[in-house]
């Protein structure tokens, strides 16, 4: 594991008129990857990004760049640089001395600066539009300059503030690659804050799950899908199938009033948990042969899988994507595998697990 380029410990803000908008926040973050921090609006994803940068301060805790204390360094001390979510581009330049704006502010030879003005136009694929008015190319040529911008100043550390939220789809997909392909390329670190799951998904080496101000879970994506830890990274991070059950012993949990085989351990006989299933893993079979029983409610077709709502006899809604279509009304069963059902320690209020556990329990 490489030595941490920036380190939060025991971070803390809160705002004079009480509000804590981070609540013991510890992140370690190493040279050379991509970092998302993802959280719906308000969660405080950005509050991390402004600390980091040092746009703001933290009311406790420490902030550490390559092993040094850095609370107290002022933003442009800082080996970092910010694209903004609305790129902040001067309107009154052109594209040249929008990216040669801090170059020229250092008072740089104007020979370096021609150089490297130049190189990061072309490191973003924009060499020839060093002449170009901001008014005069897209939205996402817009971006590209922003990060142009950013990473003339050669930081170590590049912020990334949603910076992709007002593109059309289409252009947010093909930015999302060359993002990517731009950070491996420098190979430096991004830090991408976003509230949209699948772009993190796609885009990160580690995902920071950020909610309410605090840091849920981390990890690799592939970690944070197919482990979440509970209720809220569960339903936040991609579609799921959430039910209240319990634990019968190891690698066995029974909800839907049935016992299942899973690939979970380690919790006690009876504990109450809850179990996910994702839409992906429900394979469509005939009622005869299904481990579950649903009736098809409603269908949308998503270009590469058809979307079905399945209720079973409890009145439980089902999520399930399958390649083929299946007729409304009709009853058809659920197969799944033992290494699908992901079972997550219980994460709800007593009251409300009891009442939902009850509907399956005999009387």
């Amino acid at each position: 594991m490489a030595a941490p380029i920036i380190e939060l410990r025991g971070i803390t803000k809160t705002y004079d008129d009480g509000f804590t908008a981070l609540s013991n926040i510890n992140m370690t973050i190493e040279p050379g990857k991509f970092y998302s921090l993802l959280g719906p609006s308000g969660s405080g994803k950005t509050t991390i990004l402004r600390l980091i940068a040092g746009f703001t301060n933290a009311t406790t805790g420490s902030i550490l760049f390559e092993g040094q204390k850095i609370n107290d360094l002022p933003a442009n001390q800082r080996k970092v640089n910010t694209v903004f979510q609305n790129y902040a581009l001067f309107p009154h330049l052109d594209v040249f001395d929008n990216v040669a704006f801090g170059l020229n502010l250092q008072k740089r030879p104007k020979a370096e600066i021609k150089k490297r003005v130049l190189d990061a136009l072309k490191l973003v694929q924009l060499p020839g539009y060093a002449n170009r008015e901001i008014s005069e190319i897209s939205g996402g040529q817009q971006q590209r300059v922003a990060i142009a911008r950013a990473i003339v100043n050669e930081p170590k550390v590049l912020l990334l503030d949603e910076p992709l939220s007002a593109l059309d789809m289409k252009l947010r997909q093909d930015m999302q690659y060359e993002l990517r392909e731009l950070q491996q390329r420098l190979k430096i670190t991004f830090i991408f804050v976003t509230h949209d799951q699948e772009e993190a998904l796609a885009m990160s080496d580690e995902i920071f799950v950020v909610n309410d101000g605090k840091i849920l879970q981390s990890g690799t994506p592939v970690d944070i899908y197919d482990e979440p830890i509970n209720h809220f990274v569960a339903n936040f991070i991609g579609e799921s199938n959430i039910l209240p059950g319990k634990m019968q012993a190891d690698y066995q949990v029974e909800f839907v009033g049935k016992t299942f085989e899973c690939a979970d351990a380690g919790m006690k006989p009876n504990e109450k948990v809850e179990v996910v299933l994702r839409p992906e893993d429900l394979d469509v079979t005939t009622a005869e042969q299904g481990k579950l029983v649903v009736t098809v409610d409603t269908q949308l077709f998503r270009g590469d899988h058809f979307e079905i709502i399945g209720i079973d006899d409890d009145g439980n809604e089902w999520l399930i994507h399958s390649t083929n279509p299946v007729r409304g009304g009709k009853h058809i069963g659920l197969t799944f595998e033992p290494e699908d059902i992901h079972v997550m320690r219980f994460g709800e209020k007593e009251a409300d697990f009891d009442a939902r556990l009850e509907q399956y329990e005999e009387d």
